[in-house]
C-alpha cells in the first residue's frame, strides 16, 4: 500500500480546518460572477413593445400576440417562455432600448410546473380610427417619435400619438364608410388607409 503524498495530507488537513471547498447551494445561493447569463428579464419601463427580441430568438422562446379587448381597444403581449431558452443574449442585442429586455443573474429557475415558466410584457396597441386595424404599439411609437425628435412632425401618426400624449389631441377610433376626405389626414390611420387618402387627395 502506497503512502499518501505529503501534498494531498496537508490538502486534508487544510478542509478539516477551512471547511469545504464546494458551495452550500441551495441552502445558500451563489453570487453568479460578473457577466454571466442568467434568466432574461423584460423592464416595463424601457420595454415598446416592438417585437425586435422574438425576431431575433433562435429557440423561439418568445411570443408576440395582438389582442383585441373591445373595439379600439387592445394589447401585444410579448411572452418569454424561459424553460426552453437557451440565454444565448441575442435578445438583448437586438433590444432598440437597450434596456427593454436584460440578462439577469438569476438561475435559480427550478418549477414542477413548466406553464408557469414565462414572463410577459404587455404593451396598450393604437388602432386605425377607420378601420380598426391594428398600426402598432403605442409605447414603440412614441419612442420612435423621441428617437427621432422633430422629424416625427412628418408622420401623421407619430404626431397624434405624441399630441395625445401631451394632453393636445385626445383621438378616437371609429370605422366611416365611403372615402377618405381631407381631414382623414388628421388621423392615425394604417398603411393602406393613409395610401388611400393620400390617392384620394391627388384625384
Amino acid at each position: 500500500m502506497k503512502k499518501p503524498k505529503l501534498r494531498e495530507l496537508w490538502e486534508a488537513i487544510k478542509a478539516l480546518v477551512k471547511g469545504p471547498y464546494t458551495s452550500k447551494f441551495p441552502k445558500v445561493l451563489t453570487v453568479p460572477p460578473k457577466g454571466f447569463k442568467g434568466r432574461p428579464k423584460y423592464s416595463p419601463d424601457d420595454c415598446v413593445g416592438c417585437g425586435a427580441c422574438a425576431e431575433v430568438c433562435p429557440a423561439r422562446a418568445i411570443d408576440v400576440e395582438d389582442i383585441v379587448e373591445s373595439k379600439g381597444k387592445g394589447i401585444r403581449r410579448l411572452t418569454h417562455h424561459y424553460d426552453i431558452c437557451i440565454y444565448c443574449g441575442q435578445c438583448e442585442k437586438a433590444c432598440i432600448t437597450d434596456k427593454g429586455i436584460v440578462l439577469s443573474d438569476e438561475y435559480n429557475m427550478v418549477l414542477e410546473d413548466r406553464s408557469k415558466a414565462l414572463e410577459t410584457a404587455e404593451k396598450e396597441l393604437v388602432f386605425c380610427e377607420r378601420c380598426g386595424e391594428i398600426v402598432d404599439a403605442e409605447d414603440h411609437i412614441k419612442w420612435t417619435v423621441k428617437k427621432l425628435g422633430p422629424l416625427a412632425f412628418a408622420n401623421p401618426n407619430a404626431l397624434l400619438v405624441r399630441h395625445k400624449e401631451l394632453g393636445l389631441l385626445p383621438y378616437s377610433v371609429g370605422k366611416e364608410e365611403g372615402t377618405l376626405p381631407r381631414v382623414d389626414h388628421l388621423k392615425v390611420l394604417c398603411p393602406k388607409c393613409r395610401r388611400e387618402a393620400i390617392f384620394e387627395e391627388q384625384w
